[in-house]
């Protein structure tokens, strides 16, 4: 008797990799640019080294409820970044619009 195979069992290591995938073009994406700190959501954010989800959402929630950003020190401002944590992704965020 032939054993009938459950679809989505047969899926979660495709989902698997493809999550991954995924992941990775969104580094990608934003090692090859800055990403302005005044105008980004959590979720550009979250993908740069040294950021994460955590200080994501505390950098858009004290640009929100703080002020702008007038420079990447201004970064320092934010709990739970200090000047260590600010050197891994410095050159990876901006407060120019060009960027």
């Amino acid at each position: 008797m032939r054993k009938r195979r459950i679809l989505f069992v047969d899926s979660i290591p495709f989902i698997g990799i493809m999550s991954i995938v995924m992941v990775m073009s969104i580094a990608a994406v934003y090692a090859d640019h800055n990403v302005n700190i005044n105008t980004a959501t959590v979720e550009e954010l979250k993908p740069i080294t040294g950021i994460g989800k955590v200080h994501a959402e505390r950098i858009v929630e004290y640009r929100e409820n703080e002020r702008l950003f007038n420079a990447v020190d201004d970064l320092l401002n934010v709990k739970g970044i200090g000047k260590e944590t600010l050197e891994k992704f410095r050159e990876h965020v901006t407060v120019d619009e060009e960027s």
